[in-house]
């Protein structure tokens, strides 16, 4: 057992967190995450209703005694759902929420906290984190440059962002974007954070519902394989490299508006290709540590791996003499 605040407030083994990514965070993924020490979280964002989430709170119990918590997206589309996702939260007795996205969860953190739900903001920027820390969460998830999927607009990477939210919050932060191993896990806490989150790392498991094309193209990609787009709406996300990513990159901002470039965003579209189709027609979310992915084992061996790794870089640490005080003369 690793312990941190996080640990504590969320009763798990390990400070990792699996990131609420839409369609990829299923309850079978979620489960097998809290189930091998870590902290799942299913997503509500390709939800209908509120009972489609119980529903799959419920699945996720069937699967695992441990806690999970789920992701409320807050950008303007969702807010219709949002309320009623909350009460479903709080009536089924969820230990945290993820909130990312949008305005900030102001709105729902009272409501939350009332009821004994752990609120987790999900922040790009150190701006946006001292905002949710002066709303009342409980915890804030920051996620750098090199994460996948929606980026901030600033473009700051985990390094510096962590150590900016750390020195102006004091609650427990968790770093994300460019962690998949030990050695990432060791990073984050030397920054003063408390947990990691993973995304990317937690799509190439046997539990994650990619299909086995979309898997593999995972492993044939590095850390440069990844493009940025949606720049000129100020909705930047980043995503494999593929052709219609290119594609996507090459019109941003010069042939296409703003309305035609979201509907070429949109995740329905290319929900198929992203589950079990052709790679090459896929808009799939990926962070940078894809480049650090070379299998695609159980989740357990992924949390057991970092662990593992976490603790032979600390015993490195320690034989450089850095986890040693020194001695100081009279």
């Amino acid at each position: 057992m690793l312990k941190t605040r996080i640990t504590e407030m969320l009763g798990i083994e390990y400070p990792i967190l699996q990131g609420g990514m839409m369609w990829i965070s299923t309850p079978e993924l979620a489960a097998a995450v809290s189930n091998a020490g870590g902290f799942g979280i299913i997503t509500s964002a390709d939800l209908a209703s509120g009972e489609e989430l119980r529903a799959q709170v419920r699945r996720t119990r069937e699967l695992t005694d441990r806690p999970f918590g789920v992701n409320l997206s807050l950008f303007p589309h969702n807010a219709s759902r949002n309320e009623e996702f909350v009460s479903i939260v709080i009536e089924e007795r969820v230990r945290a929420v993820e909130t990312s996205g949008g305005r900030g969860p102001d709105e729902y953190v009272p409501r939350l906290r009332q009821a004994g739900v752990r609120v987790i903001h999900k922040a790009v920027a150190a701006r946006h984190a001292t905002k949710a820390h002066q709303a009342g969460v409980d915890a804030i998830a920051v996620v750098g440059f090199e994460s996948g999927g929606h980026q901030g607009n600033d473009e700051v990477a985990t390094l510096v962002l962590t150590r900016a939210v750390v020195a102006a919050v004091d609650i427990p932060v968790i770093a994300g974007g460019g962690i998949a191993d030990g050695n990432g896990l060791v990073a984050a806490l030397a920054l003063g954070a408390e947990g990691i989150l993973m995304g990317t790392r937690f799509m190439a498991t046997q539990e994650c519902v990619l299909g086995p094309h979309i898997k593999q193209w995972l492993l044939d990609s590095g850390e440069t394989d990844t493009l940025l787009i949606g720049r000129s709406i100020r909705g930047i996300r980043r995503v494999l490299s593929n052709r219609v990513s290119r594609d996507i990159m090459q019109v941003d901002g010069r042939d296409t508006s703003p309305e035609e470039l979201t509907a070429r965003l949109s995740p329905l579209k290319h929900l198929d290709s992203i589950m079990t189709g052709d790679p090459n027609e896929a808009l799939l979310p990926c962070g940078q540590s894809v480049g650090l992915i070379h299998s695609t084992p159980s989740v357990k061996e992924v949390i057991d791996s970092v662990v593992t790794e976490a603790v032979a870089a600390g015993h490195r640490l320690a034989s450089t003499g850095l986890l040693h005080r020194p001695t100081t003369g009279s």
